[in-house]
């Protein structure tokens, strides 16, 4: 077991124990007394029964003494701290939830699943980087805001199902509420990264002119278009045994994505599979990175309790001796 390093804060109240030695070479040139307690019964048991206990006293001043000075000085452990320089970046995670993200052309799922695993593995890849999701489908909301927290990251990704929002595809909302929260980011690096797999059709905000706000925060934007080219099993309605699919064409607005990411410095990607998709996040793991300052806090734990306490025990345990054998002044 590592035992932490313990600190003074007033280390010279230390200087105080060295009047115990002055104390002891002044009591020992005083003559002992030729009676040291006052009962009869002791006496009849000789002069000298009583210097143990003396010696017992004596000893027990001296505890006390030297606990009450360490626990002036105020011991306390020093909990390890230090400043780490590391390379880091700023990413909002930013995936669409409309009902289209259950369509099954991504084996061995649907494109919702497959991008969640797809993102969690991205996640668990990250050691120094902060990190945000925001889900959106006719609207967007944060989910984490940016952390370094990856297991709560981890939890949220999880809790996404396509569907939990109103049905849409807001796109520049979705960018909107993003670079919201990367605008303020410490470091140069702010990037979003943009999964979708249909068109803006939804919102108040054009997904251009949201673009036009995140270049301006300095935000690239990394997108993603999600589905296979043709045709795709998407979801149209519940029959009598869940989910009715219906193979329809596979609508991408790549233009628009292509144009949103070329504004704000960023590339777009298509994913036509779930290898193509595992393979565009490990692209965008390469991104440049910049210094993000991590600051560790110090944690201090007062350790001046034990010595008082072993004062206090000291003095208790003297006191009890002096009354029960009763020495004389």
């Amino acid at each position: 077991m590592q035992i932490p390093p313990v600190q003074l804060v007033t280390p010279l109240a230390l200087l105080l124990l060295l009047a115990l030695p002055v104390w002891w070479i002044v009591r020992a040139r005083k003559r002992p007394p030729a009676i040291t307690f006052s009962r009869t019964s002791t006496l009849a048991r000789g002069p000298h029964v009583g210097s143990a206990v003396e010696r017992m006293l004596f000893i027990l001043r001296n505890v006390v003494l030297a606990a009450l000075v360490l626990a002036l000085a105020r011991p306390r452990g020093v909990g390890h701290s230090e400043n780490v320089t590391s390379q880091g970046i700023n990413i909002v995670l930013v995936i669409d939830l409309s009902s289209s993200m259950l369509a099954e052309d991504f084996q061995p799922s649907n494109r919702i699943a497959v991008a969640k695993a797809t993102v969690k593995r991205f996640i668990a890849g990250r050691t120094s980087d902060r990190i945000g999701l925001v889900a959106f489908a006719a609207e967007a909301l944060t989910q984490v805001p940016l952390t370094t927290d990856y297991p709560v990251v981890m939890q949220a990704v999880d809790n996404l199902q396509a569907g939990q929002l109103e049905d849409g595809t807001a796109i520049g909302t979705a960018i909107a509420t993003a670079a919201n929260r990367l605008r303020n980011a410490p470091g140069k690096s702010r990037v979003m990264i943009l999964l979708t797999d249909g068109v803006n059709n939804r919102g108040d905000i054009d997904p251009l002119t949201a673009a036009r706000a995140a270049a301006a925060y300095g935000v690239k934007i990394y997108s993603i278009g999600v589905g296979t080219e043709g045709m795709a099993p998407v979801p149209v309605g519940r029959g009598l045994y869940g989910l009715r699919y219906e193979n329809q064409p596979v609508e991408i607005d790549e233009a628009l994505l292509t144009r949103i990411s070329s504004m704000t410095g960023g590339r777009y990607f298509r994913a036509v599979d779930a290898t193509a998709l595992q393979n565009i996040y490990s692209q965008i793991d390469t991104l440049e990175r910049t210094p993000v300052q991590s600051t560790t806090y110090v944690r201090y734990s007062e350790l001046f309790r034990w010595p008082l306490g072993l004062a206090v025990i000291a003095l208790l345990i003297e006191l009890g001796v002096a009354a029960v054998k009763a020495p004389l002044p």
